[in-house]
């Protein structure tokens, strides 16, 4: 994956997000297992926010609209709880360069 979102509300297979250089993935782990199928090389685990939050209902409720998927409306209707069974799959380099954009600093990339 090198850019967009997505959200997984299925299991993954092995080595999810080997390569992956930028966009985020939002896994919902209800197992708690997500991080034994995660490749951790080039992406943090992250909980989400409330801006994560605002970004995982309109995708969901599209999600849900487009196919009438039961998990998604479950979630929808209870994004509160089921928020904590989220996890953010944050590249580690796309994160430190929006990071950097807003801060507003610049930095010379490294060789």
């Amino acid at each position: 994956m090198t850019g967009g979102r997505v959200v997984v509300l299925g299991e993954t297979g092995r080595n999810f997000a080997a390569g992956m250089s930028g966009g985020i993935a939002y896994v919902y782990d209800v197992k708690g297992k997500f991080g034994i199928n995660c490749n951790k090389e080039m992406v943090d685990l992250d909980p989400c926010d409330v801006n994560d939050k605002n970004e995982l209902f309109t995708m969901l409720q599209k999600h849900y609209e487009y196919t009438g998927s039961t998990i998604a409306k479950f979630i929808l209707e209870d994004l509160n709880n089921q928020l904590k069974y989220f996890v953010k799959v944050f590249p580690k380099d796309y994160k430190k360069a929006l990071l950097q954009k807003a801060s507003g600093v610049k930095v010379k990339a490294e060789k």
